[in-house]
Order: structure tokens, then C-alpha cells, then sequence
């Protein structure tokens, strides 16, 4: 089983690998041995998974679903944060050679590998890549082996340990990688339909013109920080992203920054975006800065979008793409 981190090491990997180059395409470079048309084609099937894609559990356990299936792919995953209820469970898969793994795919758990399982969960792949004018130093690039993250819609029924089953369709069959997650009964991070905390985030009005003190993207995004938070709060929708990019461990906050920049232009006005540097003087050692304290965030990056009444309409940790953010603007737009 491929732990958080380590599937944040190969992010982070495959994204410096990349550096900050990259042409105009919208699709990544392919792996070795594969056609870019048919990479094309595995990256446009991981992206409109359904649950009719995958066989149905009928009344078997997880571990007879695991036996029908090849094994040999990792799954590590992007979100940590899991309550009893509908939860985001996003992810990377990896084969034995520690390649990023596209293709339809969905989501199988059990209290107990024993246990009969529930699923199929599908998990739709979103892209990592912005336009090439909104792309930074920290960006996803074409020629980064990780295209696309997943993401499914998971209903955890009680808190305490799920074994979790990722089944991907791939050109020799099904494959699938085994994973355990941890369900808890309570989280202090707030949720959908929570009414946001009334904090103030930093601006260059209040660093003085100095960026570098709020920013570590490269270069910097001076139009994510000229909005305070807790002066739109309640008064016009607000997207908030916890992110750094410099400093992240995944390097997923800077796609995720580059994403919002995206947004902002699509979206203008209709909405305010922020963003929202994590550690304190931007050193890791002097701990997390205040608006992430007063959302009890412990992990990056998260976003939050928060409609006119000041209540929260979506929220994702870790890696997501464009659709899965322009989703949660349109949530927060209703």
C-alpha cells in the first residue's frame, strides 16, 4: 500500500521532474511505449467514469471482488480528512513501476476485506492542467507524468477503519490496488453547510506591497491577494484557497494556485478569489499562520467556497483539477 506521503513524493517527483517548461498541448507527454493517440484516449476514458463501467458487488465481499481483478497497482491518496457520511476520497494509482496510472476507475470498501462490499463508487479523473497563460513556476506541465487526479463520492457509514479497493479498466483488463483508510467520528475542519469562520487573510494592503511575505508562487499572484476574507464574508460569494506553493510537500499547490487564477478570469467579479499562504514568514518551522488555525487545517491544500449567506457550498483537500473547482465556484453561485 502506497501511504499519503509517499504518493506525495512521486507528485512531487514527477512535477520537478517536469520543471516549468511545456508546450502549448493540451495533452501531457505519454509514457513509454504508449502512442500519444492512445494516451489521448486512456486520459479521455479515466475522465467519464460510471458506476455502469464496473461490475456490480452482488452480495460478494471485498476481498472475492479483489480475487476477479489483477493486482499490482498502489493507490495513494490525496485527502486525509474522513467522517461518517458522503466523503471526497481522491487519489493517484501507480503500477509496480511506480508510473501514473490512467484509465476509468472507481472505488470498492468494506468495514473488513470479509465483509460484503459496497460500490461500485465512481471516480471521474480531472486535469491538473491549466492554460499555458496561467501557469507559474510551481505549474502542472504537459510533459509531467501525472495528468489527472481522481476523485470519488464515498459513503463512509460509521467511523473506524474501511478497506478500500481502487479498480481501474486498463488495455489488459481490470486492475486494482488495496488500501485502508481511517473514518473519524467528528472533524473540527469545517463542512458543507458550516457558516465559515470570520477571519482576516493576508493582503498586500497588509504586508505593505510586500508579496514575497505572502506569496511563494513564482511569479507572484498579486490579484489573489487584494481581497481581505472577513471583508467579503457574508456579503458576495468567496473562493478561499489554503495553499503553498513553494512549500507544499505534494507540489500540488501550485497547479491548484494556477487553477484559481483560471477561475478568476472565467469568473471575474461574480466572485472573490483568495489565496491564502500556510506558514508563518512562509518558514515551516515557525508553524501555520492564523486563518489556517481558525479553520483547523493541518494538511494542504484545501479550498473553500463560501456563497452570499457566509455558508460554506464546497470544500476539497489536497489535489483537484479544473472541473472539481469550477464545480465548487458553481456551488457557492446558486
Amino acid at each position: 500500500m502506497l501511504s499519503r506521503r509517499a504518493l506525495a513524493l512521486a507528485v512531487a517527483a514527477a512535477l520537478l521532474t517536469a520543471g516549468c517548461g511545456g508546450s502549448d498541448s493540451s495533452t501531457p507527454k505519454p509514457p513509454p511505449g504508449v502512442s500519444k493517440k492512445d494516451f489521448a484516449a486512456e486520459l479521455a476514458a479515466a475522465s467519464t467514469a460510471t458506476a455502469a463501467d464496473f461490475p456490480a458487488v452482488g452480495g460478494r465481499t471485498l476481498e472475492q471482488i479483489a480475487n476477479t481483478v489483477q493486482a499490482g497497482n498502489q493507490v495513494g491518496f490525496a485527502s486525509s480528512v474522513f467522517t461518517p457520511g458522503d466523503n471526497r476520497v481522491a487519489f493517484g494509482v501507480l503500477d509496480k513501476g511506480n508510473a501514473f496510472v490512467y484509465g476509468k476507475s472507481a472505488v470498492y470498501i468494506a468495514r473488513d476485506p470479509s465483509d460484503k462490499a459496497l460500490g461500485p463508487y465512481p471516480a471521474p479523473a480531472d486535469t491538473l492542467l491549466t492554460k499555458p497563460a496561467f501557469r507559474s513556476q510551481n505549474a502542472a506541465v504537459e510533459s509531467s507524468p501525472i495528468a489527472q487526479i481522481y476523485a470519488a463520492k464515498v459513503p463512509f457509514r460509521r467511523p473506524g477503519d474501511w478497506a478500500v479497493l481502487v479498480v481501474t479498466k486498463q488495455p489488459q483488463g481490470l486492475t486494482g490496488a488495496a488500501a485502508r483508510v481511517r473514518v473519524s467520528a467528528r472533524s473540527k475542519v469545517p463542512s458543507v453547510g458550516d457558516r465559515a469562520p470570520k477571519v482576516s487573510t493576508d493582503t498586500v494592503a497588509s504586508a505593505a506591497g510586500n508579496l514575497g511575505a505572502i506569496d511563494t508562487r513564482r511569479p507572484f499572484a498579486r490579484e489573489l491577494h487584494t481581497t481581505n476574507f472577513k471583508d467579503v464574508l457574508g456579503r458576495k460569494p468567496v473562493a478561499v484557497l489554503f495553499a503553498t506553493p513553494q512549500l507544499c510537500q505534494s507540489r500540488v499547490c501550485g497547479p491548484v494556485v494556477d487553477i484559481e487564477l483560471q477561475m478568476k478570469q472565467q469568473y471575474g467579479d461574480r466572485m472573490a478569489f483568495i489565496h491564502q499562504e500556510v506558514y508563518r514568514d512562509n518558514q515551516v518551522s515557525k508553524g501555520l499562520r492564523a486563518p489556517l488555525q481558525a479553520f483547523h487545517l493541518q494538511t494542504e491544500p484545501w479550498l473553500f467556497t463560501i456563497g452570499r449567506d457566509g455558508r460554506i457550498a464546497a470544500r476539497l483537500e489536497g489535489s483537484f483539477g479544473v472541473k472539481e473547482f469550477q464545480q465548487a465556484i458553481q456551488a457557492a453561485l446558486r
